[in-house]
């Protein structure tokens, strides 16, 4: 059986798309794990599927899994990618999309300039619903925001827990190129006060407005860039004081822009989304 795919990235955070409508997408694990194999497979950070929705006021479901074969419930990045695919692909000629998640419904919105704008909902900072068991530690106020003491590699780190749909524990570093990210992301992603593991957030703040980004993904290590890592950032960033809405986010792979007004509201992402590449890959030569 020969397997449609495109290959895509937003600001470098690379995917697999597949359509999931047109194909029938019957893989194993070990074949979801292979195909994100940039060995043994087409290489991605995570693979993103397009499907019908069973709900009429949304126009399509999107499905996100990570390189290690686990299905997700949000990716950033990815929805930005998503609609750059089904507008190119003739799927819908709305600029504006609805698409079901894991968790939900979020508004992807294609700008004239092929930038993306992503609704992503408003992010939830209740401990239990990232979730987030605190039970036990340390905490301090700063700001309107509470931090949280975890024992990581023999010290300290203070944390802001955030959901965009997907669980984040976002701190403040002097310098993010020389913070041990690959040794604290591990500890953190694994942390057991984090029932569903989670994406580990290491932020420098520039200026109130600007912030250098690096994220440790669940389920896929550091990639270029997370787009609800970024939106993460942004709340807890302006939750402690330190930031003012929009910011712009320096990743790796590129800036995106974040805006949100506050509790209650809907943060809005803008960033780009490109297609490298298609083809067709042969499921016989994936493992079973």
């Amino acid at each position: 059986m020969k397997l449609q795919f495109t290959k895509m990235h937003g600001a470098g955070n690379d995917f697999i798309v597949l359509d999931g409508i047109h194909q029938k997408l019957d893989l194993t694990d070990a074949q979801w794990r292979a195909l994100a194999s940039r060995h043994f497979g087409i290489g991605a950070d995570q693979i993103l599927i397009v499907e019908k929705s069973a709900r009429e006021d949304v126009d399509f479901r999107y499905r996100i899994f990570n390189a290690d074969g686990g299905e997700v419930e949000h990716c950033g990045n990815g929805a930005r990618c998503f609609v750059r695919f089904v507008t190119d692909k003739g799927m819908t000629d709305k600029r504006s999309v609805r698409v079901e998640v894991m968790n939900g419904v979020i508004t992807l919105t294609l700008q004239d300039d092929g930038q993306v704008t992503v609704d992503m909902g408003a992010p939830e900072l209740t401990p239990a619903r990232v979730p987030f068991v605190v039970d036990g530690l340390p905490t301090r106020a700063e700001g309107d925001d509470t931090l949280y003491g975890l024992e990581v590699n023999g010290r300290t780190e203070w944390m802001s827990a955030v959901s965009m749909g997907n669980p984040h524990a976002v701190q403040v570093v002097d310098d993010v190129e020389q913070f041990p990210v690959l040794q604290d992301g591990p500890v953190i992603e694994h942390h057991k006060s984090f029932p569903n593991r989670v994406n580990a957030g290491f932020m420098a703040i520039v200026d109130r407005h600007t912030i250098n980004l690096r994220v440790f993904e669940r389920g896929a290590g550091e990639t270029l860039a997370c787009g609800t890592g970024a939106c993460a950032a942004v709340v807890a960033g302006i939750r402690r004081g330190l930031l003012d809405s929009p910011v712009k986010v320096h990743t790796h792979g590129g800036d995106l822009s974040i805006a949100w007004q506050g509790v209650g509201q809907s943060v809005q992402m803008t960033g780009p989304a490109t297609t490298v590449f298609e083809g067709s890959i042969d499921l016989s030569t994936l493992p079973a």
